[in-house]
């Protein structure tokens, strides 16, 4: 069974802040081997000051959903997102930081 996780990228590293992301990369990994990858580029530092929290919040909701993510990895996130992640079941590792698919790999085996 595969692992869906979510890593916000800052250039080619993972880091940066979850909320104001401006990529985010797509990891499927199953059984230690990464067997899927996608990015996006999904501008939420720009959005983020485009309206309220609410309907930032509701945003990464529906990106999270559609894309099945089960674990984010990031930099830092602020308390609210925090708490809205794990309302929705999703676990958070917080400072991951250098290669991308290294952090995918590390916060699949939780």
């Amino acid at each position: 069974m595969s692992t869906v996780v979510a890593l916000s990228l800052v250039g080619t590293q993972v880091g940066g802040g979850w909320g104001k992301a401006q990529r985010i990369a797509i990891a499927s990994v199953d059984d230690g081997t990464i067997t899927e990858w996608t990015e996006h580029d999904v501008r939420w530092d720009v959005a983020h000051d485009e309206g309220t929290e609410g309907s930032h919040h509701a945003r990464v909701v529906r990106f999270l959903r559609d894309n099945g993510v089960q674990v984010v990895a990031t930099g830092h996130m602020g308390p609210p997102m925090a708490r809205m992640l794990a309302t929705m079941g999703i676990r958070a590792v917080v400072e991951a930081a250098g290669d991308p698919r290294a952090a995918a790999l590390a916060a699949a085996q939780g």
